[in-house]
């Protein structure tokens, strides 16, 4: 099965570009012919003797900013030529696309053109960031006006992106209330596609606390954004000096346009910035619980990282994240108000917190990114002649 993927991020901070580093990885391992198109520093492309081959374009001065490590190109449509002779060689079997981003709007068209079938990765709701955003926007209005407009903002986004998928033959989801969601909005079947963790390189065995040190680490990993909801740190941090508790501290790991509010507003915090590797393993090993607030995540990579390492977490019940906690044994699943609460339930009661660090870490060995990709070949070699023979029928009227 040879698969062209058109990631939407790849290089950056962020779950799809985690997910499609992993997917190659997955590809160069099995030796199985995948190229990957993607956006990068320069325009080159790469052939690797595993079969595995990537081209990279570079991004040009009509790109803007999405996130502070991440583009959109108005002018990307310059490496068309490129693009469609390097996959015309490749000659896919499959064209795997992850968004509406200029590459994700490249390979649908390319997919068409070529007669190839398309399938669809969902990695971001989009709709729930522009709705967010836009409150934040709109935050001058009065609060009915302002939320009424974010609904509406929210929906309009939710069917246009919904438009972009229907483009696909075949479509994969983090979690099953978005495959629900998209089979509802497209009509397209969908499949689930999770996602794993590396248990070596998240591991309790990376923990590094001083004999000393006995703070309960509240940690959280990742963008530092409105869509997050990171805000919600000041209210859990006041909330537990409130009640009494002062022995934690925050530990605030990644970046993003909320960075100097949380440096401000935030009791007891320590934000590092973006860590990787081995100082990333062993800051997810040294907290003691992972509170991870956002309500917009489709599957939240950062919090299987989280158990991986032994650290139980809280969650949202909305999104991707409610379906790796176990709530009450891996973590606990909570709204807004009561994450403060759901925190103090923890920190008083070390039993009950050991408990949730040693399932945490078996649930988390459970979930192999070889699994997950397994899974996806095996979806593509069922589809893949059916998709074809309806792609050749469609291309014949």
């Amino acid at each position: 099965m040879r698969v062209a993927y058109f990631p939407d991020s790849f290089h950056e901070v962020n779950g799809v570009a985690h997910t499609s580093r992993q997917f190659e990885a997955y590809a160069r391992r099995r030796g199985m012919p995948f190229l990957s198109v993607r956006a990068g520093d320069r325009t080159e492309r790469h052939v690797q003797e595993s079969q595995v081959e990537s081209l990279e374009l570079k991004r040009g001065f009509l790109s803007f900013a999405l996130e502070k490590d991440l583009r959109f190109d108005l002018g990307f449509l310059r490496h068309l030529p490129y693009i469609t002779r390097t996959v015309r060689a490749f000659n896919p079997d499959i064209i795997h696309i992850t968004g509406p981003s200029e590459l994700g709007m490249i390979g649908a068209w390319l997919a068409h053109s070529l007669q190839v079938p398309l399938v669809a990765s969902w990695h971001t709701n989009v709709h729930e960031y522009a709705a967010k955003r836009s409150s934040w926007f709109l935050r001058f209005l009065p609060v009915g006006h302002s939320t009424n407009a974010a609904m509406h903002i929210k929906q309009v986004t939710l069917a246009a992106t919904a438009r972009f998928y229907k483009l696909a033959q075949i479509l994969f989801a983090p979690n099953v209330d978005l495959c629900g969601l998209l089979e509802r909005k497209t009509g397209r079947r969908c499949l689930l596609m999770p996602r794993g963790v590396d248990t070596q390189l998240f591991s309790p065995a990376h923990r590094k606390r001083s004999a000393d040190d006995d703070e309960f680490v509240l940690g959280f990993v990742g963008r530092l954004s409105i869509e997050k909801n990171v805000m919600l740190f000041k209210q859990i941090g006041d909330q537990l000096l409130a009640a009494g508790l002062s022995n934690f501290r925050f530990l605030i790991i990644g970046h993003g346009t909320e960075e100097a509010w949380l440096r401000e507003n935030v009791p007891r915090a320590e934000l590092p910035g973006v860590l990787r590797g081995a100082e990333l393993s062993t800051a997810y090993a040294n907290m003691d619980l992972f509170v991870f607030p956002s309500h917009t995540d489709t599957f939240g990579n950062v919090v299987l990282e989280a158990l991986a390492s032994g650290v139980p977490a809280i969650v949202t019940p909305d999104g991707g994240p409610c379906h790796i906690v176990r709530d009450g044994e891996t973590g606990l699943i909570a709204e807004d108000t009561s994450f403060a609460a759901a925190v103090a339930s923890i920190l008083e009661h070390p039993q009950r917190h050991s408990a949730m660090r040693r399932a945490a870490r078996q649930y988390a060995l459970t979930a192999s990114w070889d699994a997950v990709f397994e899974g996806v070949y095996e979806a593509y070699e069922k589809v893949a002649p059916k998709l074809a023979r309806n792609v050749a029928w469609r291309a014949a009227l």
